[in-house]
Parts: structure tokens; sequence; C-alpha cells
């Protein structure tokens, strides 16, 4: 025995839609012819169930066809409708990632010079101060190094 439990039809969506309206027309008209036998408390209790479903039903429908449809072409996910534009859609996607790697490039290039600047300037002082050899080995040199100039 084959407990498959996929179901197959061989109708087009826009058939499946008919059917459905069907259905529910059937239904609504079932429901309909029986709600005369019902007491009147559960007939307004009805009443508001449709009425919230029906609200439910109405915001499901506006949900759905407000979201964008994408393909999986990239032309149409970047908006380029037209296949002669799609690849200037990319390359101007690609642009500001190179304005990124050349900018992170210029900051790091940036950053050593000031290094290095900063490591010529204390040898130069280093070298043009009167300092005898020996105080360069000496171990409160660090500290006449932090001591403001006059």
């Amino acid at each position: 025995m084959n407990n498959n439990t996929t179901l197959r039809l061989p109708y087009a969506p826009a058939a499946l839609e008919a059917l459905e309206a069907r259905l529910a027309l059937r239904m609504t008209a079932r429901l309909t012819e029986t709600t005369a036998d019902l007491a009147p408390d559960v007939t307004e209790r009805l009443r508001f169930a449709r009425e919230q479903a029906l609200q439910r039903a109405r915001a499901a429908r506006k949900v759905t066809s407000a979201e964008p449809v994408l393909t999986m072409g990239s032309s149409a996910a970047l908006g380029g409708g037209e296949s002669g534009l799609g690849w200037w859609v990319q390359l101007a996607a690609l642009i500001p990632l190179v304005a990124l790697v050349g900018g992170l490039i210029l900051i790091q290039q940036m950053h050593n010079d000031s290094q290095i600047a900063a490591a010529a300037e204390i040898d130069a002082s280093l070298l043009a101060d009167d300092l005898p050899p020996s105080a360069y080995s000496d171990p409160g040199f660090v500290e006449f190094l932090k001591a403001p100039r006059d």
C-alpha cells in the first residue's frame, strides 16, 4: 500500500482558482440554508466571525499583492529590464565596492605615513640632542623621552 500524501492536480493555477471559487460558493450556500435553524445569538456570533475572516482575507491579499516579485535574473532583481543594460547595472553595483576598498587602502597608507613621520621625528630629535651614547641604555631614558620639551 502506498502512503504517498502528495496531491498532484492536472489543473492550471487559473483552473484551480475557479474550482476554489465554486467550492466556496457551494459551501456558503449550504451554510446559509442551515442558518435558519440556529438560535439568534449563534447567528450573531457566526456573522461576526465571518466579518473577521473577511477582514483577515483582505489584509492577506493586500500583503501578498504588495510584495515585489523578484526573478532569478540579476537584471530584473536590480531593476534593469532590458538585456542590453544588464552589465551596466552590474558595473554600477561594483562602483561602491571599489570606492570602499580604495578608501580603506588610502586610510592604511595614511596611517603608515603618520607612523613613519612620528618615528622619523623621534630619531631626528635623538640625533640632534646633546645626550651621551650611554644615556640610551639608561633605564630612565623612556622618562626622558616622555618629559615635555622646553
